[in-house]
């Protein structure tokens, strides 16, 4: 498995920091927003969709990892050729609303599909909050000896906060740090602690077991780049402040 360097040393000392633009996100301006924020903001790599011109594109703004989401193993092909660093299988909450579930053997079998296609890239795949936290947990240790080297959780998309501030930006991220947390103890890769993640939040993640944090929404639906790159220095700042000791309940 061949992983970016500056991502695994990210990831080692549980700082790392990738911002999403969307796996559903196909509009070149708004994802060069995106990856410049990421650069410029400080973020140890970017999240695009699995398009051969994304890649090339984003490959022209950063110098940071580039990912490619996809859940069709196909996809990862030819943004592999045209230039991404790793991939991931999810971003699941893009497809919730349209009411699509990923169950445990279809994200399996996902798996297994990709990694006989590309062997070697690394590869990140997401657990599906939908399922119960003693299936995600199973799940992830069936990914892992499938061959995922990073693990996903999710769930922010979906959670209904009840309080508004900062009650509710834990609130929204309660699902995913819960998953992140259970996971962390049953793997031995590194687990990324996504969707509903923010600045408040992501020191949380880290103390639960996470490597690091996904952030998507938080940044890529402001409406400047001036303000996206000010929110993922704000993220950097934030995961700067916590201590890599775990916090066991």
């Amino acid at each position: 498995m061949t992983m970016p360097p500056t991502l695994r040393q990210a990831l080692i000392e549980r700082r790392a920091l990738k911002i999403i633009s969307g796996l559903t996100n196909f509009d070149a301006d708004r994802v060069a927003n995106v990856v410049r924020a990421a650069d410029r903001g400080g973020a140890t790599f970017v999240d695009i969709a699995a398009d051969p011109v994304l890649v090339k594109l984003a490959k022209n703004l950063t110098d940071l990892p580039v990912c490619v989401s996809a859940v069709e193993p196909h996809k990862f092909v030819a943004a592999v050729q045209a230039g991404a660093d790793l991939i991931e299988i999810g971003n699941f909450d893009a497809f919730y609303a349209r009411g699509i579930r990923f169950e445990a053997a279809q994200v399996l079998q996902l798996t297994r599909e990709t990694r006989q296609l590309l062997p070697e890239i690394a590869l990140s795949v997401t657990v599906p909050h939908i399922l119960a936290m003693n299936e995600q947990q199973e799940l992830a240790e069936e990914l892992v000896e499938a061959g995922a080297d990073i693990i996903q959780t999710e769930g922010g998309a979906s959670s209904r906060p009840a309080h508004a501030g900062t009650l509710g930006l834990i609130e929204k991220a309660a699902p995913t740090l819960a998953a992140a947390s259970e996971i962390s103890r049953a793997v031995s890769v590194p687990v990324l602690c996504a969707s509903g993640i923010s600045c408040v939040t992501a020191p949380m993640a880290i103390a639960a077991g996470a490597a690091g944090v996904g952030v998507g929404a938080a940044i890529n639906r402001l409406d400047s780049e001036v303000a996206m790159i000010a929110g993922v220095r704000s993220l950097v700042e934030a995961l700067s402040t916590v201590s890599s000791d775990r916090i066991y309940a």
